[in-house]
């Protein structure tokens, strides 16, 4: 997804340069380039971009007056670029993503950009989730009420889990786990591009898992919410869940108001 830029300095050349880094980025788009902090407010306001490199000394509006100066509506991801080291602690008080010293070096620019990618990927994720939530509501309305908050539902569970399959032991990320089907005393796990076998009955394998984001659909099957893209409704009041890598999961009808209620 492409990450829309603006760049703002009082130096031209400076945008210039950091113009002709970001070329090696192809997932960045510089929207517009603004000269001062009022400018940049002035865009930052019409464009609302995704990303903005911010100098910090500017003649009139200062780096910080420009973030300041947008937070009444939702604000962009700040990489403030400075040429004076002192002023870091503030960068990171207001919330920078990160913070680069002039001349720019193209290495810890790569780190910002691929910071960048994972705090835009959180925070599409949310809003996938909100949406989400929205079409749950309407297959089941009755459902989506009285949803715990991450304190009720806080808890220490697996992040990694050790699978042995085909004599080798696999560590797998839970994070990265999209579905989990039983057969019997065995459980298929299947992440985006792999399936592992797992000696484990269901239940214990329930309790090893964060029940904010691991969730029966089926009596038979658990889904990673926060890897559901779609919801497709069905017949007789079942859905199909749309996964990350393209595969469907049946929602029963029986399951169906407890996925609801846990989208986050």
């Amino acid at each position: 997804m492409t990450i829309r830029t603006i760049l703002v300095d009082d130096e031209k050349l400076a945008i210039q340069g950091l113009q002709l880094r970001l070329e090696a980025f192809p997932d960045v788009e510089v929207i517009a380039t603004c000269a001062n902090g009022r400018e940049a407010i002035r865009a930052i306001k019409t464009e609302k971009p995704d990303l903005v490199f911010l100098d910090i000394q500017m003649p009139g509006f200062d780096g910080f007056s420009v973030v300041k100066g947008v937070m009444e509506i939702e604000p962009p991801l700040f990489v403030f670029v400075t040429a004076y080291g002192e002023h870091a602690i503030r960068a990171f008080e207001a919330n920078a993503v990160h913070y680069l010293m002039k001349p720019v070096d193209p290495d810890m620019l790569a780190d910002t950009i691929e910071r960048v990618r994972q705090r835009l990927a959180e925070k599409r994720s949310s809003e996938e989730a909100e949406k989400l939530k929205d079409v749950l509501a309407e297959v089941a309305p009755d459902a989506v009420e009285n949803m715990p908050t991450d304190d009720e539902a806080a808890g220490r569970y697996e992040r990694i889990i050790n699978v042995k399959d085909r004599g080798q032991i696999f560590r797998v990320d839970v994070g990265s786990i999209e579905h989990i089907e039983a057969a019997g005393d065995y459980m298929c796990i299947y992440t985006g591009d792999n399936s592992l076998i797992l000696r484990e009955t269901m239940k214990d394998l329930e309790r090893r898992l964060d029940p904010r984001a691991f969730q029966r659909v089926h009596r038979s099957t658990i889904v990673n919410l926060d890897q559901v893209r779609q919801v497709k409704p069905h017949t007789n009041g079942e859905c199909f869940l749309v996964l990350q890598s393209g595969a469907e999961v049946k929602v029963s009808r029986s399951y169906r108001d407890v996925v609801a209620r846990f989208v986050h």
